[in-house]
């Protein structure tokens, strides 16, 4: 075993028997790199990751490989999940040289870490020529690879320096340049946006539901509708177990790369609530529902953290463990279920992978099963649970989870679903037992048998405000609003830019890279500036503290102008500024009146607050009587209302 067999990342460990003398990363590394006069090879991916699996057995675990690295570099291995900070920072290094990113990523750094080359993934025999190039140049032609490494960090420190130029905060011009500028990226027929591969865009589709909320437009409608049931219907939603593939290869949603990752469940389960709760198609409650099951059996620990992800691959296979040949449906389900279930997938002989079947529904959005195909459906999951499983990375990661805990609180307040709130429950006090430490400090990750390790990062801080703030609405416990203010506070002590605005990614506190960087677009997450933004201003509406919209305001005024011609990187802040603009409506239910909670709760409203149960600190709970719902406009309240339709008639025109 190699330096690897200490880690606790699964992803590490995958590697720790490889013949690769890997460094993780840390001082150690680079002390060896310069006593050695060798450059760095940086290599960079995370457990789920299909192509880091190929890279692996054709060259990391390949003894010749394995010796030219040995003998011309020293190696070091990141978990991106464990450490985005490193990968943001190096990503953007290899986006300016190669033009494109992702992963596994491999990048070439000077022994004080500064990057000079990098790349993706690389075939074994160009991989090797690689390294000899790069080893002929860091002998023959340093200076050149010092310059370039120089040029390179300096360009890293300049998008680390982005200013808000004049400060005017982004209005109903920005939100409605980004509502064009989507629409034309708009796929009228398959649904989400641009070509393949497809993401699911879930931020992008929440902020067209957004839309639609503010003036029942029938564009707005028609992205959100057409990208459901599109997603839902092909082979990227799991028909069998419930949850979502990471992304389709395909435009129309069909053939999956099959990792599933906690923070797509999270981001979809999200976006199929509100698109429920706003044009009421049962459908989606259906998606809804099966999503949250699946991580409720699948991705649960017994501790009441989430699990990260499940790989695309077992056996060796991608896929294989969520493909059918038609011979083996007929199989488990007999001549009485299998002609059913076969038509209700589009099974052929043929397949549609490899000459196997990836499950979906030929009928767009017709997702009710028939009584004799949810019985199909139960025996072909039990007998899929007969087969090797992908392989689980089950390290607890705060942002991740954060999310996943802002969902499901949502979904269980939303369908007043008691085992919903309690698993949101027992997640947000294994966050504060696991991930806090005695001293408030958070941290980015947990595992069973290493307990948690790495700080954490402003995205972490900034999904824990959102995060709590959703389980304080849910609950009407107070001790959750203030770990939201306690969070927030923190966040802004350690990680805000006085001089710029906007967050670092790393706090005051951590390790020091080549550049502090900022964490500003969005992408497979929100950015940690987006949920900033959207979580401050929620948490200012609630508390009537004005310190946090007006960090809010900057972090808009920093990003705002950016946004409208660039949706599609920051959609989340997007839905900060549509927030800002449109105002906060507040929400106070004063006393045990659980039916004006549960009408409050049960209606899509972006961008309303909901207070009740235990009062705190709050303008909202101020010369309130018991027995009656508020509801506020910057604290400026209509009369109060003691009926279910009185508050849903306030709820309607606010």
């Amino acid at each position: 075993m190699n330096r690897l067999a200490g880690e606790t990342s699964p992803y590490l460990r995958q590697h720790r028997d490889n013949p690769v003398d890997w460094y993780p990363w840390g001082p150690e590394a680079f002390a060896a790199a310069e006593s050695a006069d060798k450059p760095i090879l940086l290599s960079v991916g995370y457990s789920a990751c299909h192509w880091c699996h190929v890279m692996a057995h054709e060259s990391f675990e390949d003894d010749d490989v394995a010796k030219e690295m040995n003998r011309l570099f020293v190696c070091v291995k990141v978990d991106r999940e464990e450490r985005p900070d490193v990968d943001a920072i190096y990503m953007e290094a290899v986006q300016s040289v190669s033009g494109h990113g992702g992963w596994p990523m491999t990048v070439f750094l000077t022994p004080d870490g500064k990057p000079f080359f990098g790349g993706t993934y690389y075939p074994k025999p160009g991989f090797l020529q690689l390294l000899a190039a790069i080893d002929d140049a860091w002998h023959n032609r340093r200076p050149e690879l010092l310059d370039q490494a120089g040029q390179l960090t300096e360009s890293l420190n300049r998008l680390a320096k982005l200013t808000a130029g004049a400060g005017e905060l982004p209005g109903t011009d920005v939100l409605n340049a980004a509502l064009q500028a989507l629409a034309a990226e708009f796929d009228t027929e398959w649904g989400g946006f641009g070509r393949a591969p497809k993401f699911p865009q879930a931020m992008t589709l929440e902020l067209c539901l957004r839309a639609h909320a503010h003036n029942g437009g029938e564009g707005a409608r028609t992205v959100v509708t057409t990208s459901l049931d599109a997603m839902a219907s092909g082979g990227m939603y799991d028909h069998l177990g419930g949850g979502f593939a990471r992304y389709s290869v395909d435009a129309f949603w069909m053939v999956p790369h099959f990792e599933k990752m906690l923070y797509d469940q999270a981001l979809l389960s999200r976006v199929y609530l509100h698109a429920w709760l706003q044009l009421g198609e049962p459908r989606w409650r259906q998606v809804l529902d099966e999503t949250i099951g699946y991580v409720l059996r699948d991705l649960r620990q017994p501790e009441g953290g989430f699990s990260s992800a499940e790989d695309a691959d077992s056996e060796g296979e991608e896929g294989r463990f969520y493909v059918w040949r038609r011979e083996e449906i007929e199989q488990v389900l007999g001549p009485e279920l299998a002609p059913a279930a076969i038509e209700w997938y589009g099974v052929t002989k043929s397949g549609n992978f490899e000459g196997s079947n990836i499950l979906h529904r030929p009928v767009r959005g017709e997702l009710a099963r028939p009584p004799e195909v949810e019985v199909a459906r139960q025996r072909l999951f039990d007998a899929r649970e007969t087969r090797v499983r992908p392989g689980l990375d089950d390290k607890v990661l705060t942002e991740w989870n954060a999310l996943m805990l802002d969902a499901l609180s949502r979904a269980a307040a939303a369908t007043q679903r008691a085992d919903w709130l309690e698993a949101a429950v027992a997640n947000g006090e294994f966050l504060l037992q696991h991930l806090r430490r005695d001293d408030g400090r958070w941290l980015r990750s947990w595992q069973r048998d290493g307990g948690a390790r790495h700080l954490a990062f402003a995205a972490d801080y900034a999904a824990l405000v959102g995060a709590f703030v959703s389980l304080a609405q849910a609950t009407g416990q107070r001790r959750w609003i203030d770990a939201a203010v306690a969070t927030a506070d923190a966040m802004l002590d350690l990680f805000w830019d006085p001089a710029d605005g906007g967050l670092f990614t790393t706090g005051s506190d951590g390790e020091a890279l080549v550049t502090r960087a900022k964490d500003l677009l969005d992408n497979a997450t929100p950015a940690a500036n987006s949920m900033a933004a959207l979580g401050l201003l929620r948490l200012a509406a609630l508390t009537g503290d004005q310190r946090y919209r007006e960090h809010a305001e900057r972090v808009l005024a920093l990003l705002g102008p950016l946004a409208g011609s660039h949706p599609l990187a920051f959609p989340e802040l997007l839905s900060a500024v549509d927030f800002h603009q449109s105002g906060s409506t507040e929400i106070a239910v004063v006393g045990d009146r659980s039916d004006l909670v549960a009408a409050a709760q049960a209606r899509y409203l972006p961008n309303a607050v909901l207070a009740w149960g235990e009062p705190y600190p709050s303008p909202l709970w101020e010369g309130r009587r018991d027995g009656f719902a508020y509801v506020c406009r910057d604290y400026a309240c209509l009369a109060p209302v003691d009926t279910v339709q009185a508050l849903e008639a306030q709820l309607t025109t606010s």
